[in-house]
């Protein structure tokens, strides 16, 4: 299993900015997905999942309509469209292998990638 985030960057206080993550070594069309992110004195935190086909998705109540998760099953990539950013938005952010109930246990993620908003 290979996840590799990218699309990490400084964005404005109230700017929108989109991560993405390239999937390679299982079957990415099979499997629900999520996004985490650590954030400094927080740990890691549940964000968004999508389940395998694509319509189900969660989100944590302080993204909720500001977020969207949405996958590319043809490019094996999960992208996360983030608007109407805040500081507590910063982070590392990571995908990861499995659900909302399941990302921890299956442990699988990438190596994140830095999001920061300037306020």
């Amino acid at each position: 299993v290979q996840l590799v985030e990218s699309g990490g960057a400084t964005v404005e206080s109230g700017g929108s900015w989109r991560l993405s993550c390239k999937a390679s070594g299982f079957a990415f069309d099979d499997a629900a997905m999520t996004w985490v992110r650590q954030t400094p004195g927080k740990g890691l935190e549940w964000v968004s999942s999508i389940g395998n086909d694509g319509l189900d998705t969660l989100y944590l109540d302080s993204v909720k309509g500001r977020f969207s998760i949405s996958r590319d099953d043809a490019r094996n990539t999960l992208y996360l469209q983030m608007n109407s950013l805040v500081p507590a938005d910063s982070g590392v952010y990571y995908c990861a292998k499995g659900g909302s109930n399941t990302w921890r246990a299956i442990n699988q993620r990438g190596q994140g990638t830095q999001v920061t908003v300037s306020s």
